[in-house]
């Protein structure tokens, strides 16, 4: 199905333009540049004409391949850059518009490194998305929540991936024009700022609840917000001065509100409700239960009973729609809208997204340590975490966590997690358990926001054993956030290999088996039952880990919401150092499913003999300021 509906497209052929996208309650899938038109007509945004002398390039391979091909709208032919690392192409879009996104469609010859950038006067670039380890195909960069207005958009090469020059079958820009202030009746809201406290990935983010495109059925997987599963979620617009308003348009997907509230503010903060369905209307919006693919959107159009005044208006989700799955059985997902509608005068087309938070000045400083030479663990700084208490049985991981010396204990030194084996022995959480381990965590003791974060370890080796080093998010437990919303920093994850570890990061769009991390093999035949330091350094716009100083992952805040979804690590995180046995992560790799999931009969006597252990020489934060 088409992902959206395109509201400005610069190519001559505007029907060239889709994305495709699952529903609302799945993972997107990937873009695809052949794929037919299928807008509705009576939604779609006119193109922006482009005169192909509007395209130019710093040069280009011959005469069939210059800069105008890339802006064709014919799918079979291409700009090809002349041989050079810095080769360029942009285009001048007519007028100023608030970007939304890029959709670069490679040939074979793509840039590993370049970047995106954005100019009201052709003169002054900013750049607003970064590629550092590109791999050709389809490239959508999303810019949300970045403020890109530009007059000009040019794709600037850094170096190539190919002997060859830069060679793009077809460059795409999304956005439009914003309402300006109106003294007539109109959408304020139109290509104006959105905001969320969550959204699904990169391809649903509020961004396009302003930006005019709607199925006429209410149904199609076009343009839209769609929140994570969570009832407490809202979407809010900004109209960019004080506005008079009489009425507000919403064009829900299939997973609408059934309940909601309407609510307007002059500061951002501070909310007055001006309308809320009735109970009757919640009433048959709870009933109407469908199956995912017969169920279909609603129009709201709400005529309030007199007009209000407010800069900002915002729908705070109640309650959200049920579905079959299958019937009998019902399963909600999250709010899903495709146009936001604010009617009435006033307003600004100033309105602007805020500045993303910039790198920290000062130098690092040690606020966490410990060694862990005193006669026992130190429960000021680590809270010991049990299973049935302080969390439940997760990943199909087959031990419980207690709180025992047998499991958590500092030794020589160091401290030292160890499985234990007693077949049928522990009882946690409504659970009997064959296993048990250690697991502690600085949660209430030390939980912070940016630092270097480090720890010298040495890992069990044996198929299933699963120590880790992470940071988890302070608000994990609270029900209106969890996980993966909390955003999760795996540090260092070790299955059971001798020869390497992992990194990763978890958040919306990018959780679970679809996250953004990386595998690391230890150099000159390392193995990880030695002593190494693992590491991350956590700004406000990257994520670098490293092994033994080593990087071996980059993450930046740009690429990851510009391609992945929403960045969830600006606030607090907590360190936690575990031993899991068993579970999904090694079970996906060494396949083992007896005598336990992930871990097989050798590693089981393993742990029954004694001697299965992660240890840790120390931890040390460092922070700025």
């Amino acid at each position: 199905m088409p992902s959206r509906t395109p509201r400005t497209l610069l190519t001559a052929l505007a029907a060239l333009a889709l994305l495709t996208a699952g529903p609302a309650f799945a993972a997107p899938a990937p873009d695809t540049r052949a794929a037919a038109a299928a807008w509705d007509t009576d939604r779609a945004a006119a193109a922006h004409a482009v005169n192909p002398a509007a395209v130019t390039a710093s040069g280009s391979e011959n005469a069939d391949t210059s800069a105008g091909r890339a802006f064709d709208g014919n799918g079979s032919t291409r700009w090809s850059s002349d041989f050079s690392d810095t080769a360029w192409i942009r285009v001048d879009l007519g007028s100023t518009i608030r970007v939304d996104r890029v959709v670069l469609d490679w040939e074979a010859a793509y840039g590993k490194r370049y970047v995106l950038e954005a100019s009201k006067n052709g003169t002054d670039w900013t750049p607003f998305f970064t590629e550092t380890a590109g791999t050709g195909g389809s490239v959508t960069a999303h810019t949300y929540p970045q403020e890109v207005t530009a007059r000009y958009v040019r794709l600037r090469g850094v170096e190539r991936a190919t002997p060859w020059g830069y060679s793009l079958w077809s460059m795409r820009v999304y956005g439009g024009e914003p309402a300006p202030a109106s003294t007539t009746r109109t959408n304020l809201a139109l290509n104006h700022p959105a905001y969320a406290n969550y959204y699904q990935h990169a391809g649903n983010s509020p961004a396009f609840v302003t930006d005019g495109g709607r199925p006429a059925d209410l149904k199609a997987d076009i343009s839209r917000w769609s929140s994570d599963w969570n009832a407490n979620r809202w979407v809010s617009v900004d109209l960019g001065a004080t506005a008079t308003i009489d009425t507000v348009d919403l064009y829900w997907e299939a997973a609408y509100a059934v309940d909601y509230e309407l609510q307007v503010s002059d500061d951002n903060r501070t909310w007055r409700t001006v309308y809320r369905p009735s109970a009757a209307e919640v009433a048959s919006r709870r009933a109407d239960v469908k199956s995912p693919a017969e169920a279909a959107g609603l129009h709201d159009a709400i005529r309030l009973p007199q007009p209000v005044t407010g800069r900002y208006v915002r729908m705070l989700g109640k309650e959200r729609r049920s579905f079959h799955n299958p019937a009998p059985a019902t399963a909600q997902f999250g709010y899903s809208l495709y146009e936001f509608e604010v009617w009435g005068t006033g307003g600004s087309a100033a309105a602007a997204y805020p500045a993303l938070p910039a790198e920290q000045p000062g130098t690092y400083r040690t606020t966490f340590f410990d060694d862990f030479t005193t006669s026992g663990l130190d429960r000021s700084k680590w809270r010991v975490v049990r299973t049935g208490t302080e969390m439940g049985s997760v990943n199909g991981e087959a031990q419980a966590y207690v709180d025992s010396p047998d499991t958590i204990r500092t030794e020589n030194g160091a401290l030292v997690l160890s499985a234990k084996y007693c077949k049928g022995c522990t009882q946690a959480g409504g659970g009997t358990y064959d296993f048990t381990s250690g697991r502690v965590d600085t949660h209430t003791r030390f939980d912070f926001t940016y630092g270097k974060v480090s720890a010298r370890m040495k890992l069990p080796v044996g198929d299933g054993f699963w120590p880790a080093f992470w940071l988890l998010g302070s608000d994990v437990d609270d029900p209106s956030v969890g996980w993966p919303s909390s955003g999760e920093t795996d540090i260092m994850e070790n299955i059971g290999y001798a020869d390497w570890t992992s990194t990763a990061l978890h958040g919306p769009g990018y959780s679970a088996d679809g996250n953004i991390g990386a595998r690391q093999t230890y150099p000159g035949g390392g193995r990880a039952d030695e002593w190494h330091t693992y590491a991350v350094e956590w700004t406000p716009t990257t994520m670098r880990f490293f092994v033994d100083d080593r990087l071996v992952q980059e993450t930046t805040r740009n690429k990851l919401e510009s391609t992945r979804g929403q960045w969830v690590f600006g606030h607090n995180q907590y360190v936690i150092l575990n031993l899991a046995l068993g579970g999904a992560y090694p079970a996906g790799w060494n396949k083992v499913t007896t005598p336990y999931w992930g871990l097989p009969q050798s590693s089981v006597d393993r742990i029954a003999g004694g001697g299965v252990r992660a240890e840790v020489d120390w931890v040390r934060v460092e922070q700025k300021g």
